[in-house]
C-alpha cells in the first residue's frame, strides 16, 4: 500500500521562505532608494511652485509675502487675501511635504514692501526622507547641496 503525501517537507518549506527574503533584501533597498528620489523630485517641484506664486503674490499685493502660510488657503468660500492668497496647498503652505521641511524667510520690508525671500527645502530625516538638500530664492534658481550634509545655500550648484 502507498503512502500519499499531503503538503510540503519542512525542508521544502524553509527553502521557499530562504528564497522570498533573498528577493526581498534585493528589492527593499531599491524601494527606499526609489522613496527618496520621489520626495526630492517632489521637493524641487514645491519650491518651482513657490517661486512661481511668489511673482503671482507679488505682483498682486506688491511685495513677496512675510510668511510661507500667506500663501495658503484662508477659510473656505473666503475671497482671496494677502493674509491668506490661497495660491498652494494648506500641506505645502503648512512647511512639510513628502518628507521636507521648508522654511520660508522673507527678506526686510522696504517701504511696507518685501523686496526678497529665501526657501530652503530640508529632509525631515536625512537619508530616509531625503538625501539633497535644496534652496531658492527670487531669483527662480533652484540649488542643491549633493551631500545633505549642509543646507543648500545661493552658492550651492542650480541644478
Amino acid at each position: 500500500m502507498q503512502r500519499k503525501n499531503k503538503g510540503f517537507s519542512l525542508i521544502e518549506l524553509l527553502i521557499v521562505v530562504a528564497i522570498i527574503l533573498i528577493i526581498a533584501a534585493i528589492a527593499i533597498p531599491n524601494l527606499l532608494r526609489s522613496r527618496i528620489a520621489a520626495n526630492e523630485a517632489s521637493a524641487v517641484g514645491s519650491l518651482r511652485s513657490i517661486n512661481t506664486v511668489c511673482v503671482t503674490y507679488s505682483s498682486t499685493y506688491g511685495g513677496f509675502p512675510p510668511l510661507l502660510v500667506n500663501l495658503g488657503p484662508g477659510a473656505a468660500g473666503a475671497a482671496p487675501t494677502a493674509a491668506a492668497a490661497d495660491l498652494i496647498d494648506s500641506v505645502l503652505a503648512a512647511g512639510t511635504k513628502s518628507g521636507y521641511t521648508f522654511t520660508y524667510t522673507a527678506g526686510a520690508a522696504v517701504a511696507g514692501s518685501v523686496p526678497t525671500y529665501t526657501v530652503n527645502a530640508d529632509p525631515v530625516t536625512a537619508g530616509t526622507t531625503g538625501q539633497r538638500t535644496f534652496f531658492t530664492d527670487q531669483s527662480g534658481v533652484v540649488r542643491a547641496d549633493p551631500t545633505g550634509a549642509a543646507k543648500a545655500t545661493v552658492a550651492s550648484t542650480p541644478i
